[in-house]
């Protein structure tokens, strides 16, 4: 595995990557990186549970070019089990495929036996209730031979009468079954009309005969980078009656967005290919919480959507070329309104409206938007500061006089990416850490087990799920708590186990790594946080917060009154990890709260009051965007913000209640083990 001959594999969404002799099955290249490849039948074909799916083209990210011959022909084991049970198109069996050049191979989510744990549930919110679909029930007049109108226009004319509904529209589909069903119900007929906010007649989206009780549904969905999350949502009482998330099937393509656009760029049809992967994933996700909800999915009839530029134009298939260089571009920054099965949203209703919030600028999407509609900072009577952290990080500064708005590129380190040790948010990963400052050991909970890892019983809780590894949780706690117990310097160097007093600093090479777990006597995995870790960390907070500061410098201020973290993450780390990390600028703890996904509670409020679109389109309007990308003091910020918490920067109400040790690692010269002898100073 070690000749740079052999073909090289890279793995996603974990990124993991080795080389292997051509011939090599899949799935024992990904038994032997670690990869989360499910199989329970011994390799023969017969389960199915290791489908995975090469990709084909230019994968810059990656440093690789996969041609078309990069895995084995089909084979008859595949071909059998295709024509017996059937396999996607482009999915191959692990266990059959081998590698016979550079790859990169997805592990969809239903191959992974730690399957995702999307950490994007719905934050109770009160919502007034004014959707744009509603139900009305009304009494059509029968049709008289001695005024010959058709069924269609005396629908409209008893809509008008008792509901005043100035005029409708209704399309072929609707117009077919529009005559059985009003002699069905004896000409009383419940309809769900949908009203834009924009354009005064309202389109008949469904019609029942009788009194329709089955009730009406629509979907909120936040389209992240990594995941896609859904909120299915009573149309009536804004009750969200399940909440589920699949990966977003692009990561193959790129884990983060430019990576996507640079895809686009070197592969002809490369955005149709992902335009493709991300509607087939949401047209699943629909049927499957349909299902778990255990409604009709023809009862969803409308779907509001938000997402970031990138994934804004992928969605309704725009090529992203133009957003991955000055100025960019949008090809709309407004709001749009079309057919759900425009999107390619098949499972519902076949006549569902789907709305997509307005973006904000060309590295702002309609996912900071909808931050802004749930959080409100520019109702804000104190200055706030929202950070809503992902791989593409959107940053809102603002109070009643103005909001500030910037986007920052932080990568997927927080996501458990580019991370030794590092998974997804699955059972068994590591999502909290602790570090006694006196022993130097860790302790830690696992995704799955409410018990941290010295308390009785923790072995017999995780014995099901294992310890696998650590996610993006995890790292950020682990770094925070390697700087709070002096076994990390400013500088982000761990020390050896000379200068911290442990033998869980191990030395690597001319760098350090801190064992947290190791059950590699049995077979299971070792779990350190490596330089390398801890340089990715490094470089995402960096980013994310020199973005905070741009905007408290366009704002000509040094503090803000209160941080808001959204998003999943912002939901499952602690304020203090956070401050220690320094990923966002010093303030009192308490005035450091998590809003968790405020994105998919602003698309749940602009899918439950129509006038709240209104609000948001006006909104974003007076948002003024700062470009990260082209203002100079960034790298300055970003440069300052790499020592943790931060160069320069005092962080006052930090030391109040978390004073850091102040070690130096930096040996200059000296054998990284601590036991060299430091160069003779000249004199």
């Amino acid at each position: 595995m070690t000749d740079t001959k052999d073909p090289l594999v890279v793995f996603t969404p974990s990124g993991k990557r080795g080389r292997f002799p051509a011939g090599t099955p899949v799935l024992t290249a990904a038994r032997q990186l670690g990869v989360d490849l499910d199989s329970v039948c011994g390799g023969r074909g017969i389960c199915s549970k290791c489908q995975v799916t090469p990709g084909y083209g230019e994968f810059s990210k990656h440093g690789v070019t996969v041609h078309e011959d990069a895995l084995s022909e089909w084979n008859a084991v595949e071909e059998r089990y295709d024509q017996k049970r059937g396999l996607k198109p482009g999915r191959r069996l692990g266990c059959q495929a081998t590698v016979q050049r550079d790859v990169v191979i997805d592990v969809p989510p239903e191959s992974q036996v730690h399957r995702q744990v999307v950490r994007k549930a719905a934050t109770a919110r009160v919502i007034e209730m004014d959707p744009a679909t509603r139900l009305y029930f009304v009494e059509v007049d029968e049709p008289d031979m001695h005024e010959p109108t058709g069924d269609l226009e005396r629908l409209a004319r008893a809509l008008k009468r008792e509901w005043e509904i100035p005029e409708i529209r209704a399309d072929l589909t609707l117009l077919s079954k529009l005559q059985p069903t009003l002699r069905k119900g004896k000409w009383q007929v419940t309809v769900a009309l949908h009203k834009s906010h924009r354009d005064a007649v309202a389109s008949v989206i469904e019609i029942w005969p009788g009194l329709h009780e089955g009730g009406l549904y629509g979907l909120a969905i936040d389209l992240g980078s990594t995941t896609v999350a859904a909120h299915l949502t009573d149309l009536d009482t804004g009750e969200v009656k399940a909440s589920s998330g699949i990966m977003n099937p692009q990561i193959r393509f790129g884990e983060d967005l430019m990576s996507r656009v640079s895809y686009a760029m070197m592969n002809p049809g490369g955005d149709v290919e992902m335009t493709a992967a991300v509607r087939e994933a949401i047209d699943t996700l629909a049927q499957e919480i349909a299902r778990e909800a255990e409604i009709d999915a023809a009862l969803i009839v409308e779907v509001v959507l938000v997402c970031n530029p990138v994934m804004h134009h992928l969605l309704l298939g725009i090529d992203p070329v133009e957003l991955g260089q000055a100025p960019f571009a949008l090809a709309t920054s407004e709001s749009v309104s079309l057919m759900a099965r425009e999107l390619g949203l098949e499972a519902i209703n076949t006549r569902a409206r789907a709305y997509i919030l307005p973006c904000i600028a060309g590295h702002v999407g309609a996912d900071a938007a909808a931050v802004a509609l749930s959080e409100e900072p520019g109702k804000s009577d104190d200055l706030a500061l929202i950070i809503d952290v992902g791989t593409n990080a959107e940053i809102l500064l603002g109070d009643k006089t103005s909001v500030l708005a910037c986007s920052s590129p932080t990568g997927p380190a927080f996501e458990g990416a580019q991370i030794s040790s590092g998974q997804r948010a699955a059972p068994g990963a590591i999502e909290a850490i602790r570090i006694d400052p006196e022993t130097k050991e860790p302790r830690f909970r696992v995704i799955g087990c409410d018990l941290w890892s010295d308390e009785e019983g923790f072995a017999e809780a995780t014995a099901s799920t294992g310890i696998t590894g650590i996610c993006g949780s995890g790292i950020i706690e682990a770094v925070a708590e390697l700087r709070m117990a002096g076994l990390m310097d400013e500088s982000g160097l761990i020390g050896s186990a000379a200068q911290t007093g442990t033998s869980r600093c191990v030395a690597e090479g001319r760098t350090h790594s801190y064992l947290v777990f190791d059950a590699s006597d049995t077979g299971g995995p070792r779990i350190t946080v490596t330089q390398g870790d801890i340089r990715a960390i490094q470089l995402a907070k960096s980013a994310l917060y020199a973005g905070a500061r741009l905007l408290m410098d366009e704002r000509g201020v040094d503090r803000v009154d209160r941080v808001v973290l959204a998003g999943a993450f912002g939901a499952h780390i602690s304020p203090l990890h956070a401050m220690v990390l320094g990923m966002i600028p010093d303030a009192p703890l308490d005035k450091v709260t998590s809003a968790g996904n405020a994105a998919g509670t602003g698309a749940r409020i602009a899918l439950c009051n129509i006038a709240a679109r209104a609000e948001i389109e006006r909104t974003v309007r007076q948002i003024h965007k700062v470009e990260t990308a082209i203002e100079p003091k960034f790298q300055e910020h970003f440069v300052a913000a790499n020592a943790i918490p931060h160069k320069t920067a005092p962080f006052p109400e930090l030391a109040k209640i978390a004073p850091l040790p102040n070690p130096s690692f930096n040996t200059k010269g000296e054998d990284p083990a601590g036991g060299g002898r430091r160069r003779r100073r000249r004199g």
